[in-house]
């Protein structure tokens, strides 16, 4: 059986070492190892994967390394596993919203610095699609009763209010530090913008948290035990 981990796409390299490194960390956990394919930007596309014929010679499974079921997931995705020809693939949910991904969210909020009263900025990267908005929303409460404080939603790129604009709301409100906790995945950037937010504390991506190698290597475990003998 195939592993394909399939993530949105940067043209930075410190971004593409970061999705390497995470399904090397997934393969090290199924002791299997797990193909990455990207939808845009960069290639090897999810369908020229499921296309060669290795891959094709067998069942197949794809993770959507994304944060919320947005237009990559709901349709840019299966257009790539229609357009491969290939005739047995399982794609599995995106990873969020999820109480485990808003714990990884946590812990990264941690690592650079938070503290208990910090106003908090969830920042997306944006989306014009409607279930997608509404996964983020339901990360953003949970994300605030984990913290206990209010978290506001913001977008790195579409949408409203831009993370400066929220960092900036959040501050007059407060008047003390506010925090903006990264909904991405891995470095570029939309990451580049957060730091230019001119927020007091900036979380790093989440592909780095080892929690998010297990919840991706879960989401392979669960799929491959549904499959048929």
């Amino acid at each position: 059986m195939s592993l394909i981990l399939v993530a949105h796409g940067t043209r930075r390299p410190e971004g593409i070492a970061m999705i390497g490194d995470l399904a090397q960390q997934v393969s090290a956990v199924l002791n299997q190892p797990v193909h990455v394919g990207f939808v845009d930007v960069l290639g090897p596309t999810p369908s020229e994967i499921l296309s060669d014929a290795t891959v094709a010679a067998e069942p197949a499974i794809v993770v959507p390394a994304f944060l919320s079921r947005g237009y990559h997931v709901r349709t840019d995705l299966p257009a790539h596993v229609a357009a491969s020809g290939h005739a047995d693939v399982t794609v599995t949910p995106a990873l969020g919203p999820s109480a485990q991904l808003t714990r990884i969210v946590v812990g990264k909020m941690h690592e650079s610095g938070w503290r208990p009263g910090d106003s908090v900025v969830l920042a997306a990267a944006g989306t014009s699609d409607k279930p997608a908005r509404a996964d983020l929303r339901t990360t953003a409460m949970l994300l605030s009763a984990l913290t206990g404080s209010p978290v506001d939603l913001a977008f790195a790129a579409t949408g409203e209010p831009s993370v400066a604009e929220a960092v900036a709301q959040a501050r007059s409100r407060s008047g003390g530090r506010v925090v903006v906790a990264s909904y991405l995945l891995a470095e570029g950037l939309f990451q580049e913008r957060l730091r230019q937010s001119g927020a007091d504390v900036v979380s790093a991506p989440l592909a780095a948290h080892p929690a998010l190698a297990r919840l991706i290597a879960g989401r392979f475990q669960a799929a491959r035990a549904l499959a048929p003998a």
